[in-house]
């Protein structure tokens, strides 16, 4: 599935199947990588009778007028809640690696007629996100998935603003059944300059929430400490 999303990327300039153009700079992650297998992580039906969204936004502190990114938004779950929540003087942008996702999103978005929220296709180690201009960044049910986690994190890390925080909703399992260990979570997100503000176990929705900010310098790529996975 991976390569198959990768293939369409190449069409469009935007991905080398080998997972960039040369050799990278960046150490590679010691631990196996989940295949995208679908652009929605559950029915939205299932997880609003659990309140997911309603309970993660708000242990984000989502506020009106705040910008937020929505990092492999898929079918656009988060997308169309945190719309509302933000308010016209907010905005989302979701992002997506895959342009069929990325199209179908756009079209929910312009049909739902959500004129705050914004869509934008991303590449696997490069979020594509301006400098300096998100609040939050959420990653919910997909940090499992990124092959290139430090390059990734890397690269995220000048979009955030001032106080901004990155928000992950994971499993706690391993990272080839479409989970993260919260430990190797912490010490991948550690490496790249961030630290752990929040942890608090989600078992209604099947996970856990996470939210990070950014500390000191950002590291150079060569001096980034690879972590294992137990």
């Amino acid at each position: 599935m991976r390569a198959a999303a990768c293939l369409l990327l190449m069409v469009a300039g935007g991905c080398d199947i080998l997972g960039g153009a040369g050799e990278s700079a960046f150490p590679p992650a010691d631990r196996p990588v989940s295949d995208i297998t679908a652009s929605q992580f559950s029915d939205e039906e299932s997880r609003d009778r659990v309140n997911e969204a309603e309970t993660v936004m708000d242990m984000a502190n989502i506020e009106a007028g705040m910008t937020v990114a929505d990092i492999g938004a898929g079918n656009g779950y988060y997308t169309i809640r945190l719309a509302p929540r933000v308010g016209d003087a907010g905005r989302v942008l979701a992002q997506d690696v895959i342009p069929e996702t990325r199209d179908r999103l756009a079209e929910r978005v312009t049909r739902e007629r959500l004129d705050n929220v914004s869509v934008r296709l991303g590449e696997f180690a490069d979020p594509k996100l301006p400098p300096d201009s998100f609040d939050r960044i959420f990653m919910v049910h997909m940090y499992h998935e990124i092959e290139s986690p430090y390059e990734f994190l890397w690269n995220m890390r000048p979009a955030l603003r001032e106080g901004g925080r990155v928000v992950v909703v994971d499993a706690d399992r391993p990272t080839n059944r479409h989970g993260t260990p919260p430990d190797l979570l912490n010490c991948e997100f550690e490496a790249v300059g961030y630290r752990r503000t929040v942890y608090r176990a989600m078992p209604n929705i099947g996970g856990y929430f996470a939210m990070f900010e950014r500390v000191g310098e950002r590291p150079e790529p060569g001096a980034i400490e690879p972590c294992g996975q137990d």
